[in-house]
């Protein structure tokens, strides 16, 4: 049994939330929430909110014991890019890329 939980176009770039996801992936629930909460990187708190609605989304729809889940797969995938333009001098521009991502965190048994 595996549920998936996802969160599109969150508004970080997909090279810093593949360090959270990194960090996660593997573990048994339990581990991955501690050590969520404890990283002080802005993409924790995202991961850890889609980590949480893919255990209630276990719980929820199939009955699983939440002691028995673990990550069993994290992808962080590039959303579409917003393209901004930055004032220079003498009346130029410089284009900046504010990059976007998708999540998405597959939980199952151990077994």
């Amino acid at each position: 049994m595996i549920v998936a939980a996802t969160l599109r176009y969150s508004r970080i770039s997909p090279q810093k939330m593949r360090l959270m996801a990194d960090a996660i992936r593997g573990k048994s629930v339990d581990d991955a929430i501690k050590t969520l909460i404890f990283s002080p990187q802005k993409s924790s708190n995202i991961v850890k909110k889609v980590l949480d609605s893919a255990i209630a989304n276990a719980e929820h729809n199939l009955g699983a014991d939440i002691d028995e889940l673990k990550v069993v797969a994290v992808e962080v995938n590039e959303a579409p890019r917003f393209k901004r333009f930055r004032a220079r001098a003498k009346g130029r521009g410089e284009r900046r890329i504010k990059r976007n991502s998708h999540i998405t965190i597959r939980v199952g048994n151990e077994k």
